[in-house]
């Protein structure tokens, strides 16, 4: 069994260009998508870090870094794609800049660790998706800080968040998983 949803349908030594790029927009797509909802709690949030955790765990890590990198350039450029429909180069020096830096960086990380077949297991699924959750706060809290203080970057920027954080990296594993089977029995057909 291959270690990515991708590599499961379609390996990327047989994909064109055009079709490596169609599924990198996809996915920034779909990220994009997944910033606008909004789930409601204490503090505001979305479900752009299980989008980022579930395309680094089911792209590899050079579709996730192009699927990353072109959602932060339309975002950039000022297509609505950060959560609340942002853009532009303001949400990028803004308060959520390092954390939308950092799923460039934990998506593909993610994505590394599924091609070299770490999340074959559930222990190994789970560890690289904590490692890529821990990569977007190692980007994001000391950016929040830098803004508004080192003192205030855990209460402002980690303790409301970590809790949902942690829900949405057990669904991005089940989800993940539950795809990549499905993938794994469709490609055998």
């Amino acid at each position: 069994m291959t270690n990515t949803v991708l590599a499961t349908l379609a390996p990327i030594t047989s994909n064109s260009l055009l079709r490596q790029g169609a599924l990198a927009l996809f996915g920034s797509w779909m990220l994009a998508a997944l910033s606008q909802v909004e789930l409601a709690g204490l503090v505001p949030m979305t479900l752009q870090t299980f989008g980022v955790l579930l395309i680094g765990l089911t792209f590899g890590g050079r579709l996730a870094f192009a699927s990353l990198a072109a959602y932060l350039v339309q975002g950039l450029i000022g297509f609505p794609v950060f959560a609340g429909g942002g853009a532009g180069i303001a949400k990028l020096v803004g308060p959520t800049g390092g954390y939308l830096v950092g799923f460039l960086f934990a998506a593909t990380l993610i994505g590394v660790l599924a091609d070299r077949g770490v999340t074959r297991s559930w222990v190994g699924t789970i560890i690289a998706l904590i490692t890529g959750t821990a990569v977007i706060y190692a980007f994001g809290l000391p950016w929040l800080g830098h803004l508004f203080g080192y003192d205030k970057m855990l209460e402002f920027g980690f303790t409301p968040f970590v809790l949902g954080d942690a829900i949405k990296l057990v669904l991005a594993a089940l989800i993940g998983k539950g795809v990549l089977k499905g993938a794994s029995t469709f490609a055998k057909l």
